[in-house]
């Protein structure tokens, strides 16, 4: 049996090649753009426990008189204050996520148009992009349910004082954790690189892409295990390479501006404002920089790693096929 996910390899690299090269900053610049929204990945924080009570070593009572008792719950202004910042912060993250849904049909388009036209696709994608949007909330607020949900049932006596945390209870949740994670990261992750290309090839509202998509993924499960499996460690591999290249540029990058913001020192002496406003702007421009630099090295791994899956998409189903006259060019 012929594995297309294992001669999709080479042809990607093939099908990277002739997009991005030779080398054009407009088309870089505009990929590297793109690629903040979708590269953009956010995750929830870790949970954290931990407490304390005081404690004294002495039999001498400490003097309170002047502390109260009790300090008074927050008023209706300051629950307003923190209201708003919350809904703020919410706001700008689900706006994020917006445009990053958008941005995967500008993406896909770049690759299978080969030019990259961002208000254009935004244009014409932009209603498929909400529903993808709306599906990415859904997944992410039932994974977080779950996960969420199994934690605070096996917390919930320390919340109520009745016990302790119970360590195997905990242990045995991990598993829970780890299959609602696997399981909500390939619903997703195929959800992106496999039922966007459906959308766009048969013009598709997202669920009934999934359907239609989903006939072909059940027939020909071996390959897109063997894919599941590939991209995973394709994805580490460039994870690594990228990491490693951006640090080194980063270093590079570093040398100019730690000349300014040494500079910045100097003037300290002379003016402190000056001298501050040089070193905060040496740290801004740096950051910058690297998050350029970043952007800038993603783009030929995330145009590899994107043109892997439509290769493997088209071979499994010629009607999802986005890109066959370069699938025809680099098999040849």
């Amino acid at each position: 049996m012929t594995l297309y996910a294992v001669e999709a390899i080479d042809d990607a690299i093939d099908a990277t090649r002739e997009f991005l090269w030779p080398f054009d900053l407009g088309r870089w610049a505009r990929l590297a753009l793109v690629l903040f929204f979708v590269g953009g990945a956010g995750g929830t924080p870790p949970f954290q426990f931990g407490g304390g009570g005081p404690s004294g070593t002495g039999s001498q009572t400490p003097n309170v008189s002047g502390i109260p008792e009790t300090v008074p719950p927050p008023g209706g202004a300051e629950l307003a204050v923190i209201a708003a910042i919350f809904g703020t912060i919410l706001a700008l993250g689900l706006a994020f996520v917006f445009v990053g849904s958008v941005m995967e049909f500008v993406f896909v388009e770049s690759l299978r148009r080969e030019r990259v036209t961002v208000r254009r696709y935004w244009s014409e994608r932009w209603r498929q992009g909400a529903r993808l949007f709306g599906f990415r909330v859904v997944l992410g607020a039932l994974t977080l349910g779950v996960i969420g949900g199994t934690l605070a049932a096996i917390l919930w006596p320390v919340f109520v004082g009745e016990a302790a945390v119970s360590v195997g209870l905990l242990f045995l949740a991990i598993p829970v954790f780890v299959v609602v994670s696997v399981i909500s990261g390939l619903v997703g992750g195929f959800t992106t690189m496999f039922v966007v290309p459906v959308m766009i090839a048969e013009d598709r509202a997202l669920l009934s892409a999934w359907r239609r998509f989903w006939s072909t993924l059940t027939g020909q499960w071996k390959q897109y295990a063997v894919y599941a499996v590939l991209s995973f460690v394709l994805q580490l591999v460039a994870g690594i390479l990228s990491s490693i290249v951006t640090v080194l540029a980063a270093v590079a990058v570093a040398i100019p501006f730690g000349m300014v913001g040494l500079l910045g020192v100097g003037l300290l002496s002379v003016s402190e404002i000056a001298g501050w406003a040089l070193i905060g702007l040496a740290v801004a421009l740096f950051v910058i920089a690297v998050i350029v630099v970043g952007l800038f090295v993603a783009v030929p791994v995330q145009t590899y790693l994107r043109y892997y899956a439509l290769l493997v998409l088209g071979d499994t189903e010629a009607a999802f096929d986005l890109i066959p006259e370069r699938r025809a060019a680099i098999r040849e």
